[in-house]
C-alpha cells in the first residue's frame, strides 16, 4: 500500500507526495502555505479519487507524465517515467491504494540524529 508523506520545502511552504509500495514517489502535490491545508487536501482527495482526472503529457525529452486533476483543478503532477505502460501502472496503483493510504508527516525540523 502507497503512502501520503508531508514535507516542507526550502521555502517552508509544505507539501506532499504519494509513494509507491516500494517507496517511488508517484506524484507530488502543489505547494501550501500552511499544513493543515495540505491535510484538508489529502483527505478529499481519498474521498474524491474516483472523480480524478490523469492528463497525459509526453516531455520534449521523450519522457512521460500525468497532471492529477481533480473538479477541474490541476492538484498534483507526476514524476518522470520512461514508458506510456509504467505511466499507467502509476495511475493504476494511485486508483488502487490512494483511498486507504496512510498519512506520514515529516515536516517537522526534528532530525533523529544529532550532529
Amino acid at each position: 500500500m502507497g503512502a501520503f508523506v508531508i514535507s516542507k520545502r526550502y521555502n517552508d511552504e509544505y507539501k506532499f507526495v504519494f509513494t509507491s509500495r516500494k517507496g517511488k514517489v508517484v506524484f507530488t502535490s502543489l505547494s501550501y502555505e500552511l499544513k493543515f491545508e495540505c491535510e484538508e487536501d489529502i483527505e478529499k482527495f481519498k474521498t474524491t479519487i474516483e472523480t480524478a482526472d490523469f492528463l497525459k503529457f509526453k516531455s520534449s525529452g521523450g519522457k512521460f507524465y500525468f497532471k492529477l486533476m481533480l473538479k477541474g483543478n490541476h492538484f498534483a503532477t507526476s514524476r518522470k517515467y520512461t514508458t506510456s505502460l509504467r505511466l499507467q501502472k502509476g495511475i493504476d496503483e494511485i486508483v488502487r491504494y490512494g483511498s486507504n493510504s496512510e498519512v506520514l508527516d515529516f515536516s517537522g525540523n526534528d532530525f533523529i540524529f544529532s550532529d
